[in-house]
């Protein structure tokens, strides 16, 4: 057997139009906003305001109704249908499938978030309630945290994650958002409709993933600067891009058991650390008060948060913080959906609904109140000086927070190590994601395919790093996930309608099968109960056609 040739190990394998299309119109926008940054940043300016405007409720309704689906299928009899044959195991351990999902999910978000959104609500409160710097201001911006980080985050990643590992492992079809749509549109998830639902999946996970690692190269821009005389730019930003883009794709090229597997697992242990460390050495009875309370009131007030516009007023907060966390949700969930189907094999769809968003979302809680909840203790009852770090500098949040703890240096290390493995983690994770999409659903697309979308992927950062930094990257990410966001809809009901075609199914099995037992049953009672009466007629009893006593033939009495 010969081996195979350079040229043959590094093949696209069988790819068609999705990757061309989408690759090609992935390009055209780098070079637009390369030769043209400003355009590109006044354009999507625009395109945002006139979503937000005109379609912002819309994200609202649909978010949340997105929730209540998801948890509403883990409750009900659907729960009980598992990803995969009946006794199929699940591919991953537990405490591994966790980690992954968190690390794929929103870890580098946690980390540029975690201090800096707090912050920013207590210097500027939400909807203009309250005064700025006040414990109400406060109490308020941690609400809003667990809010934009809680469940409406998770579902979007649930539902896509549910239909594709549905008919992925169940049907064993292909594992593409467009084959979710089969029991609507039938045979035409085959023909150009397919491709094209395809394509704007592809198009929609670029951005999303871009965003995120955009803002993870902001982060450890922060921290080195606070470190060394490398200053916070552009510059620096690109070189950033570029160490993180090859470490990544040195990871692209290890199978998934190996190396998205090993980095998660690292991750969460040195997330879990840096957590121990600020609780130990923070204010710890505050840190737990402020999460028992926090959770409480977001418990309480979900449901209104959920739904809130502001039609009657000019802000722009709702756009800027809500609909931006949910189009960035919307925008990573074919990719974190589609990675989280891929090591869900063998769970049940309770389990995979209660793993994919309570245990997520109670870390993520548990993150904002330890990290956020230590900074508003600073400048509550501390020196103070956090929330003036993060109006100047979004990123420079949790550096801030190091400043008041022991050993500042070591942890600003560790939080840098930790930022870029998230981010390995993260873009191979997309990588990977995005090959399947492109291969036509295969679960090991080639190296070549993933290292085409790697090298697409940390160009459409740094264009839109050149073209606006943050604020280029939540504009382009809230009018990028609207179109998806509707194909998401459909997911839900054409996953609806699969789901109660099965049960269907299972119900009319059930019920022949009782059927036929109760026939069987029936028959053999019948069989007893003749052999029964036979038993316990006596032999004294004269036969059929003769009367007690009297000829059969006259009548009269017998002799």
């Amino acid at each position: 057997m010969t081996r195979p040739t350079w040229f043959e190990a590094f093949s696209l394998g069988d790819v068609g139009t999705v990757l061309r299309v989408s690759a090609g119109f992935v390009l055209v926008f780098v070079l637009a906003a390369s030769l043209a940054p400003d355009t590109v940043q006044r354009v999507s300016q625009d395109l945002l305001h006139a979503t937000a405007t005109n379609l912002g409720w819309l994200y609202l309704l649909v978010t949340t109704g997105f929730v209540v689906f998801v948890l509403g299928l883990a409750l009900s009899r659907m729960g009980g249908i598992r990803l995969g044959p009946a006794d199929a195991p699940p591919e991953f351990s537990f405490p591994s499938w966790l980690a992954m999902i968190f690390s794929g999910g929103m870890g580098v978000g946690l980390v540029f978030w975690g201090v800096a959104e707090p912050m920013m609500h207590f210097n500027d409160p939400p909807l203009g309630d309250g005064l700025p710097r006040t414990a109400e201001a406060a109490q308020t911006g941690m609400r809003y945290a667990f809010f934009h980080w809680g469940l409406h985050q998770w579902a979007n990643f649930a539902l896509v994650g549910l239909a594709i590992a549905y008919v992925r492992f169940r049907h064993d079809s292909h594992g593409l958002i467009s084959e979710t749509l089969r029991p609507l549109i039938g045979d035409r998830v085959d023909s150009g409709w397919g491709k094209a639902i395809d394509v704007l999946t592809v198009v929609s996970t670029v951005f999303g993933v871009a965003t995120t690692l955009g803002l993870g190269a902001l982060q450890i821009n922060s921290g080195i600067a606070r470190l060394t005389d490398i200053p916070f730019g552009f510059p620096a930003q690109l070189v950033i891009v570029a160490v993180v883009g090859g470490l990544f794709m040195l990871s692209a090229m290890t199978p998934l058991d190996r190396g998205v597997k090993l980095l998660s697992n690292a991750n969460m242990l040195l997330a879990a650390l840096l957590l121990g460390i600020v609780l130990v050495f923070g204010p710890t009875p505050f840190i737990f008060g402020v999460m028992t309370q926090t959770l409480g009131e977001y418990l309480g007030t979900a449901l209104q948060m959920s739904l809130v516009t502001s039609p009657y007023s000019s802000g722009e907060w709702v756009e800027q913080w809500t609909l931006f966390y949910w189009a960035w949700g919307l925008s990573w969930a074919p990719f974190v959906g589609s990675f989280i189907a891929r090591i869900s094999r063998g769970r049940t769809i309770r389990e995979f609904v209660l793993g994919v968003m309570i245990v997520p979302v109670g870390l993520s809680m548990l993150w904002f109140s330890t990290f956020g909840g230590a900074a508003v203790h600073v400048e509550l009852f501390g020196q103070g000086g956090i929330a003036d770090a993060v109006s100047m500098e979004v990123s420079a949040g949790l550096y801030a927070l190091f400043d008041q703890l022991p050993g500042t240096d070591l942890l600003t290390l560790a939080s840098i190590l930790l930022v870029g493995m998230f981010l390995v983690t993260s873009a191979d994770s997309a990588t990977f994601v995005l090959g399947m999409f492109t291969s036509k659903g295969v679960l090991n697309p080639t190296r070549a395919v993933r290292l085409l979308w790697g090298t697409l992927q940390l160009s459409m950062v740094v264009v839109l790093l050149l073209t606006g930094g943050l604020d280029s990257l939540q504009s382009v990410s809230i009018v990028a996930a609207f179109p998806f966001m509707l194909l998401m809809i459909l997911i839900a009901v054409a996953l609806y309608r699969d789901l109660a075609q099965e049960l269907a199914m299972r119900d009319e099995k059930a019920r022949v099968l009782n059927k036929r037992i109760e026939r069987w049953l029936l028959r053999e009672s019948e069989r007893e109960a003749a052999e029964k009466a036979e038993a316990e007629i006596h032999p004294t009893v004269p036969e059929e056609g003769t009367q007690t006593g009297r000829s059969a033939d006259d009548g009269r009495p017998a002799a």
